[in-house]
């Protein structure tokens, strides 16, 4: 495959996380409406949440090993052709059950979305282009969340809330077209059946630097779930801002991390390029990160909701240096036909988090406010960061070494 091939299909990536973060956003949009117009509680609303995060939780690390199996090409057009149907579902709902089984459906096709997207990224990309190209096909999620609050909100204006999800679906169906004409000519066959055998979920839980990544995720992940699904809700219910006011501001946030995701891969390429130790480029620019994130509880005490925007939006910039590097990092770390099912394990590991913090938020939220739950995403960046420190770097970088030579 050419290199120039290589940043098409790397562009189709980022065109297929921005679709992912589209599609689950529209419910956070609309949260406001929806939850009004069915009359759910935000007790109510979590479990709508708790069965996206369910079902995309369990298909992240199984969805990781499809693609491992079944290749990027393959993997990836079952993937979202699955979510945009369920996309499209979403416009069918008549109450909190039927919304749920629509987000269950939605993460059950999203689940392997980001390995499938890692996994070309490094599988097509040499090593000192790696940070970038895997910044690039995760940034697109960034985007997609910038997009929508305000298609969204035009959309619900223009066709109603059902008309929105609707038009997601047309949109994957469009990306399924663009993603099979981008291979035409192309053999992309998938791993060699004996490396495919050696990738198994046993293998890759017995290697100390792989589970500190799980646990590493599992300490971050609740903050961006909760800035994914909530931030509407706490901007309608304590800063009294209307559907068309929340579409104005939310995606300032989300531009913040897609300009960083992708920013700081190629920041972290230039620092390998230099003589730096992958592992070192990459914990250097998380460390920088995770002293950024106590911003997040700034916000929840701010005068108002544009200095809370500005504050979330700090937030969101150190994920965006953050996230691109962890992901990065488990590619350094892992051969490339692990690297799908490595991302899947760490995703399914953050998903679980994800799914029990989704759980306390809505009745915390309820019963007290949004305040303690800012109070205690601004820890968590900083205890991921030290669960990763206090790796056996001599063993992570033997296996660097080798994976790179």
């Amino acid at each position: 495959m050419t290199e120039r091939r290589a940043w098409v299909l790397c562009g189709l990536l980022f065109a297929a996380t921005a679709l992912s973060f589209l599609d689950r956003q529209v419910l956070s949009v609309l949260a406001p409406q929806l939850t009004a117009e069915f009359g759910m509680s935000n007790a109510v609303y979590s479990r709508v949440v708790f069965a996206f995060v369910l079902s995309y939780t369990v298909m992240f690390a199984l969805g990781g090993r499809l693609m491992d199996a079944l290749g990027t090409r393959l993997g990836l057009t079952l993937s979202l052709g699955l979510w945009s149907l369920a996309s499209g579902a979403h416009a069918l709902a008549a109450g909190a059950w039927s919304l749920g089984a629509a987000r269950f459906l939605l993460g059950v096709g999203e689940g392997a979305c980001f390995p499938g997207a890692t996994k070309g990224a490094v599988e097509w990309m040499r090593p000192e282009k790696r940070a970038l190209a895997v910044g690039l096909a995760n940034g697109g999620s960034a985007f997609g969340a910038v997009a929508a609050p305000p298609l969204t909100v035009w959309l619900a204006s223009a066709f109603g809330w059902r008309g929105a999800f609707a038009a997601t679906a047309v949109l994957g169906l469009l990306w399924l077209a663009a993603w099979q004409t981008a291979f035409r000519g192309l053999s992309t066959p998938g791993p060699a059946p004996g490396k495919r055998a050696g990738v198994s979920f046993r293998s890759l839980f017995r290697r100390p630097e792989v589970r500190r990544l799980m646990i590493a995720r599992f300490f971050f992940d609740p903050v961006f779930y909760f800035y994914m699904f909530w931030i509407p809700q706490y901007l309608a219910r304590e800063r009294g801002l209307s559907l068309a006011e929340i579409g104005n501001l939310t995606w300032i946030p989300f531009f913040a991390l897609g300009v960083t995701n992708i920013a700081a891969g190629r920041v972290s390429d230039v620092l390998v390029k230099r003589g730096w130790k992958p592992r070192r480029a990459r914990m250097t620019l998380m460390l920088a990160a995770a002293l950024l994130t106590p911003a997040s509880w700034l916000a929840s005490l701010a005068g108002s909701a544009g200095t809370a925007i500005a504050l979330m939006s700090v937030l969101m910039f150190a994920h965006g240096i953050w996230i691109a590097n962890f992901i990065t990092l488990i590619g350094d770390t892992v051969a490339a036909e692990e690297v799908g099912t490595s991302v899947g394990l760490t995703g399914t590991a953050g998903g679980i988090a994800g799914m029990l913090s989704s759980l306390v938020v809505g009745p915390v939220v309820d019963r007290f406010s949004f305040t303690p739950v800012f109070a205690v995403s601004a820890l968590l960046y900083p205890a991921a960061w030290l669960i990763l420190a206090a790796s056996r770097r001599r063993a992570v970088e033997q296996v660097a070494a080798g994976v790179e030579a």
